[in-house]
């Protein structure tokens, strides 16, 4: 054994970088242990004693394990799945036959897609996007080209798929992510992937989940964070552009609707008073003209009654509307041979006509 305590030394004395002194006397040790009370007579062998005493510091050291509050513990035998243990402090047979593997149920942990946080607080600071601008690149559903950063937040809640049903989870995580966003800013417009990112978030985290689901990966998204999304720099001021082009145009159509609204509702209204003037004119003459008719009817059933009353009655009326019209009035008896005025009714009184 004492092969064993040198070899210990040599390797204290590499990790300290100097010199360990030399090492105890095996027989010295062996000499203290026999001198205690009691052990006299009855302590094995050097040898023995230090493989037991080692065997039982590694069986104590590898049945006893703690998990945290946030974690659970799922423990193989011969590399089978055999229990899950909860928060605390937990007993296992020794490495070799049991292994256990602590899984954070409650962390929530995140995938970063084109681009890296490097240092996380108050005021994040990111790595460069020019390495990992080809997994935020897409093709819009208007074959234009968009630059979409995105973040999944996600926790463990199924340990055992997550641990055994697939290989490399965060890959297939990644993968799936990639796939589902492509998948769904390929629907949309260049316009409705700058303007909606909310709604393709969470358009994407239920397909990503659906995915998740299906592959049994034990991963539950808790949510999709959509960063700033524009073009590429070679094409933004090209963008810029057909921007203001459709703003431009957009104006115009707001200020020729603001017209429409305001010379469209008055011509209606006109045409609308010009139409009920017409109908009130209309309806004016069709109830003087009844009237009229009506007047006229009730006339010629008193003239047929008593025509000769009636036509002396309608002359008299008639005169009696076209004398005071008249200037000068000369009454003239047609049995005389000459023009003798028997009344002037036209000069008026007091006066004489030369």
């Amino acid at each position: 054994m004492a092969w064993d305590w040198d070899k210990l030394q040599e390797q204290r004395k590499k990790a300290s970088g100097g010199d360990a002194g030399p090492p105890p006397n095996v027989n010295e040790i062996f000499e203290k242990f026999k001198s205690f009370k009691g052990f006299k007579g009855r302590i094995p062998g050097g040898t023995t004693l230090i493989i037991l005493v080692i065997l039982l510091f590694y069986l104590g050291s590898t049945s006893v394990y703690t998990v945290a509050v946030d974690e659970v513990g799922i423990v193989q035998r011969f590399g089978k799945y055999v229990r899950m243990t909860q928060p605390g402090l937990s007993f296992k047979l020794p490495n070799g036959i049991e292994k256990v593997s602590k899984v954070k149920v409650r962390y929530v942990f995140k995938e970063e897609f084109g681009f890296r946080t490097v240092e996380a607080n108050v005021r994040s600071r990111y790595a460069a996007s020019a390495p990992y601008e080809g997994e935020s690149l897409m093709l819009t559903g208007d074959l234009n080209v968009a630059v979409v950063p995105w973040i999944v937040q996600f926790r463990i809640n199924d340990p055992y798929n997550y641990l055994f049903k697939v290989r490399n989870v965060r890959n297939t995580l990644r993968d799936l992510s990639e796939s589902t966003m492509r998948l769904v800013v390929g629907d949309r417009s260049i316009n409705e992937v700058i303007s909606k990112r909310e709604e393709i978030a969470n358009q994407a985290q239920e397909l990503l989940q659906k995915e998740l689901d299906e592959a049994e990966t034990g991963i539950k998204v808790v949510t999709i964070e959509m960063k700033k999304t524009n073009v590429p720099e070679t094409v933004q001021p090209s963008f810029n552009e057909v921007n203001q082009a459709v703003q431009e145009k957009e104006r115009m159509i707001y200020e020729a609707r603001e017209e429409y609204n305001k010379v469209i509702p008055a011509a209606k209204g006109d045409a609308e008073k010009t139409i009920r003037a017409a109908e009130g004119y209309a309806l004016d003459r069709v109830n003087r003209s009844q009237g009229d008719a009506t007047r006229f009817e009730a006339m010629y059933d008193e003239y047929d009654k008593a025509r000769d009353v009636t036509r002396r009655r309608l002359y008299l009326e008639a005169m009696q509307e076209i004398v005071p019209k008249m200037g000068e009035k000369y009454i003239v008896d047609a049995e005389q041979k000459n023009f003798l005025p028997l009344l002037n009714l036209g000069r008026p009184q007091g006066g004489s006509k030369p």
